[in-house]
Order: structure tokens, then sequence, then C-alpha cells
């Protein structure tokens, strides 16, 4: 398993980074201001981490202004009221 000294979650790539980030979005409702907007490199390890600080990432903000990131959430809710059933 990959670590850090941040301690923070490691991501290989920067694909894998923004596609946690979209999941991320998806699955946590983070109030306007909050939660994760974009990825960055780390000095400390090399890999790549989230970040709620800085400009929002680009692949977020198309799928946030395309309605995506809306689909997916009305999505994972229809899912996990099948599973409860």
């Amino acid at each position: 398993m990959l670590t850090c000294p941040t301690k923070k979650n490691v991501y290989q790539t920067r694909d894998q980074a923004v596609h946690a980030l979209l999941d991320a979005r998806v699955r946590y409702d983070f109030t306007n201001g909050n939660g994760p907007v974009a990825v960055y490199q780390c000095d400390e390890c090399g890999y790549f981490h989230l970040t709620s600080k800085g400009p929002t990432d680009e692949a977020l903000t198309k799928q946030v202004s395309s309605g995506e990131i809306a689909r997916r959430k009305e999505a994972a809710r229809w899912l996990d009221k099948f599973k409860k059933h």
C-alpha cells in the first residue's frame, strides 16, 4: 500500500486522483465551499492527493455544469434504496 508522510490518501496517477475526486463529490454531500475540488502532486511523496484549496479541477467543473454529478448522485440514492429492500 502506498503511503505519504502527510497521511493523506495516495493516488498513483493524476487520472486515479481525478476519478476519486469525482467519486467523492457523488458519494458525499459537501456544502458549498467544502470538500475536495482539485488534485495535486505532492512534494513529499510524488504521488497525487485531493485538495479543497485552489481552482476547481476542469473535469469536476464539466461534470457539475453538465449535470453529470447530480445524475450520478440520484443513481446512487436509488441504488441505496434498492439495497435496503
